[in-house]
């Protein structure tokens, strides 16, 4: 008894048109999903006004609309960097990751 081979299939669907390149796209499933990058800026261990002083030159290097997370674990910082963003009409987030502060700062136009 012949063993059962099955058919090969071409790499190209059936509707695919043998002149029209096919492009392979992939989704994320999600459209709330950020398109750019977030920049972290990592200040765990450094003291007032660093913090603020780090994320206010990194911030002046990114476009408007970037996302910028600040790690912190200065406990002034929970006051100065939300008080900084107010002042500059930036957004901030702010939440603990493990024992830091994490602030994500959306920059302002």
């Amino acid at each position: 008894m012949p063993a059962y081979l099955p058919t090969p299939r071409s790499a190209a669907p059936a509707w695919a048109s043998p002149t029209t390149p096919i492009r392979v796209t992939a989704s994320t499933g999600c459209s709330s999903l950020p398109t750019e990058a977030i920049e972290t800026l990592d200040a765990r261990g450094l003291r007032c006004p660093l913090p603020v002083l780090k994320a206010e030159k990194r911030l002046a290097e990114m476009a408007p609309g970037a996302v910028l997370a600040v790690l912190a674990t200065d406990p002034v910082a929970k006051v100065d960097i939300p008080l900084y963003c107010l002042q500059q009409g930036h957004q901030c987030v702010q939440s603990m990751e493990g024992d830091a502060l994490r602030f994500l700062i959306t920059k302002s136009a």
